[in-house]
């Protein structure tokens, strides 16, 4: 934003978002559709601050109607709400217009911010809503809805547009991008890209790891995979590629590295929100469930840096060359505070948005105890920029909704899930394997977040009753077999002939839901959901990293000067952990279980991916051979699979140790 009457705009328009989350009353549906026609207009004026348009042309008046119009729309709702509730919600001529123009501009605009596939997807859906459907056969068959019907529901309530992702969207996540702003604006990346090279410069693969570290560091307050790439891979790729490492490594690292930034709390981007709405989990309960995961994710790609530093013989940076510890923390201790202030808040059981206005605040104070506080400009600055950067996501969580009302309208969550239990035949592995490839094909053409929405309703119930199945079929049987088994359970099983494995498989997902809340203890089922959603969450970011639509690997070969295709190859490899812990979150405890359970996962888990990154990089301490590469696979398998006692899990550690040692000696012998 260059004009300094739109940058004054941006910021009237963000104090008013914050005046709303902290102090202030509103409906939600009017905050939703100003958080809408703000960003619309915004995005608009926006686009005439390009050199290539003038005041004369015929694109500037263009967008300054588009402008006007988006203003309107809002004002329209906001106005004449009332009076179509007087009406008994039949519609007008006026009421036509304004619905027709609120979906034009949501198509428009996310054409503008995220290319051509959601405009797309939306019309598709809403052709299906209206008439598409009854041309379609088999379960997808769906008999129309009148226009007028479509229309009400997608503008004028809040299970369209201004639902729930619109909500979550002008509270919890503009919040949070204005907090992420001001971390930025205070100096905190700097400081973070120290503080890693702090912590990691030192070890094998130094360089990289303080990619890793401080590209997980970033991530985790700017919740951006691109962002985060854009920030610290101006400063990490070069490192790499003066320590060693090839550039097009170097980029890929970079990439998967940024992409786990929204997988590691506090702040986890949007999605997290998204998560903590759909779940109903308390979004303190999903990042504390999300810290070991998160931490998993870093150590495999920390696992392929330290395998490519040695498959090219790179040695460690010596402890002089680095900063001390207590001489970064000196610089720079007081970006801690605001972390801490905002954990805090969230422990205490304040919302997310309040907690991020104290955080918000603490940015501000705690600079004051550096060398360089933040001023009123500065201030400004940081407002501004979080405006211009929450653009894009807010027109795309908005816009989303539209199509979240077809599915959940039409069914059509429901019948994707049937064409899944009939092609998985009931197999928890393949029907993640579908929703990986599903996730991908979406991911080809929706952000990240979009993406999770996307899926999470069309795949999270079936997941969540797979993952459960296994629970409750156990608590059937010893139920059963201690003769304590409710009567009213009982009685359901009767009905399907009083074997509880053929029930499970024949009764409707309705009737078993209510079997599991009867059986099952509210902890495991609040557990399991959230293993279901974290899939869902987890595989959506393979988009950032997955050619042929690769955005953070994209922009990280931007600045390596490599092929964007083969850094996206490269990325996808060293970003394995998208893949591999979700099947934890499926299999294992770590999600669902206790601390115990969770934290004995976790160790073994440490290991085994370890023993997998060798494989998939056929280098471990030394080359390996089809001998080696087994023996790591049995390893890993012994150490990650979870119902295997702990004697197994002793083996597998062992096993992988003794081919580290081997590795090595051969490796001493061949050197000397």
């Amino acid at each position: 934003m260059k004009s300094p009457a739109l940058r004054w705009a941006a910021f009237g328009f963000a104090l008013f978002h914050i005046y709303c989350n902290v102090f202030a009353s509103i409906s939600e549906l009017w905050l939703a559709a100003i958080h809408f026609g703000g960003f619309c207009a915004l995005c608009a004026l926006m686009a005439n601050e390009s050199d290539k348009l003038s005041r004369l042309s015929v694109g500037y008046w263009l967008n300054a109607s588009l402008a006007g119009l988006a203003i309107a729309t809002s004002a329209y709702l906001i106005l004449f709400e009332n009076a179509l509730y007087a009406r008994e919600t039949e519609y007008i001529a006026t009421d036509y217009l304004f619905s027709f123009v609120a979906i034009g501009l949501a198509i428009e605009f996310t054409r503008r911010t995220t290319g051509w596939f959601m405009p797309i997807l939306i019309v598709l859906s809403l052709s299906y809503i209206l008439f598409l459907g009854r041309y379609i056969g088999g379960v997808f068959s769906f008999p129309g809805l009148s226009l007028e019907t479509v229309l009400y529901r997608s503008f004028f309530t809040t299970e369209g547009m201004f639902g729930l992702t619109a909500q979550i969207s002008s509270t919890f996540v503009f919040m949070f991008i204005i907090f992420g702003a001001f971390l930025l604006h205070s100096g905190a990346g700097d400081f973070i890209v120290r503080l890693a090279g702090c912590l990691a410069g030192r070890y094998t693969g130094g360089a990289g790891l303080v990619a890793v570290v401080g590209s997980g560091l970033m991530g985790s307050v700017s919740g951006s995979a691109v962002a985060n790439t854009v920030s610290t891979g101006v400063i990490t790729i070069p490192m790499m590629r003066e320590s060693g490492f090839p550039a097009k490594f170097s980029a890929g690292v970079v990439a998967a590295s940024s992409t786990g930034g929204a997988l590691m709390p506090p702040v986890m981007g949007a999605g997290a929100f998204v998560l903590a709405s759909y779940t109903q989990i308390s979004y303190l309960t999903i990042i504390a469930a999300s810290t070991l995961p998160a931490i998993l994710y870093f150590l495999t790609v920390s696992y392929f840096v330290r395998i490519e530093a040695k498959r090219l013989g790179l040695t460690t940076v010596a402890a002089a060359d680095t900063e001390r510890l207590r001489d970064v923390m000196k610089g720079g201790w007081h970006f801690i505070i605001p972390m801490i202030v905002l954990v805090g808040f969230l422990v205490a059981g304040r919302t997310p948005t309040t907690a991020a206005a104290f955080a918000i605040l603490s940015v501000i104070a705690a600079s004051w105890l550096s060398a360089t506080p933040m001023r009123a400009a500065d201030v400004f600055d940081a407002v501004v920029d979080g405006v211009r950067t929450m653009v894009s996501t807010a027109l795309l969580l908005v816009a989303v909704g539209i199509i979240i009302n077809v599915v959940t309208t039409t069914g059509i969550g429901n019948a994707f899930s049937l064409m899944i239990v009939e092609w998985a035949q009931g197999s928890l592995f393949i029907t993640l394997v579908l929703v990986a490839l599903a996730s991908l094909v979406l991911g080809m053409g929706l952000p990240v977040t979009a993406s999770y929405i996307v899926l999470a309703t069309l795949s999270a119930p079936l997941i969540y009753d797979l993952i459960s199945q296994s629970a409750l079929l156990d608590a059937l049987i010893t139920g059963i077999q201690a003769g304590d088994l409710p009567s009213n359970v009982a009685a359901t099983l009767s009905l399907f002939g009083g074997d509880p494995l053929t029930a499970l498989q024949e009764m409707p997902l309705e009737m078993k839901q209510l079997i599991r809340q009867e059986m099952l203890p509210a902890e495991l089922l609040t557990g399991m959901l959230l293993s279901a959603h974290l899939i869902i969450f987890w595989l959506s970011q393979d988009s950032n990293v997955t050619p042929p639509v690769c955005l953070a690997s994209f922009a990280a070969a931007g600045i390596a000067g490599t092929n964007p295709m083969a850094t996206g190859l490269t990325s996808w490899k060293v970003a394995k952990g998208l893949y591999l812990v979700p099947i934890l979150f499926a299999y294992s405890p770590i999600i669902s279980g206790g601390w115990p359970e969770r934290i004995e996962v976790f160790i073994w888990s440490c290991m085994g991916l370890y023993a997998i990154a060798g494989v998939l990089q056929w280098h471990l301490e030394s080359k390996l051979t089809v001998i080696t590469a087994v023996l790591l696979l049995l390893s890993a398998g012994l150490l990650m699979w979870t119902p295997l006692p702990i004697v197994a899990h002793l083996a597998g550690a062992a096993l992988l140790i003794a081919v580290v040692i081997l590795q090595n000696r051969r490796r001493e012998l061949s050197t000397t």
